[in-house]
């Protein structure tokens, strides 16, 4: 059975989506934007900011359902320009590092919600 996972440490759904949903001992996470939780604002900055906000929201929502940051399994990240992906790179190093790091796919999106630099989404299990 699905458990609807959900957090005001992390923004609220902005659609007919959940912040993630749980299944047995592993969680699936609704792409992160960069927004603050209690603004529902972008932060200031560019994407350095906006991947650590996103990252932040991320690891919310992972820490809500009895995951975290070390038990992500796979994430999938999305650009709103390709030409970011190295800045982008240092946040997530900080995040996850470098060794047992997530599998990941990271692509440029034509056009994310709200105009988002950033949004991160993840699967992982629970403790």
């Amino acid at each position: 059975m699905k458990t609807v996972i959900h957090t005001e440490n992390a923004p609220a759904a902005i659609g007919p989506y959940s912040q993630a949903l749980a299944f047995d001992k592993l969680v699936f996470t609704s792409g992160q934007l960069p927004l603050d939780p209690v603004t529902m604002a972008f932060v200031e900055g560019g994407v350095k900011e906006q991947a650590y906000q996103s990252l932040k929201n991320l690891k919310a929502v992972l820490e809500q359902a009895g995951a975290g940051t070390d038990t992500v399994l796979k994430t999938t990240c999305f650009l709103a320009n390709m030409e970011d992906f190295a800045v982008f790179n240092e946040v997530y190093t900080e995040v996850f590092g470098t060794e047992a790091a997530p599998a990941r796919s990271c692509v440029q999106a034509a056009r994310l919600p709200k105009d988002a630099l950033v949004e991160v989404e993840a699967i992982a299990f629970i403790k």
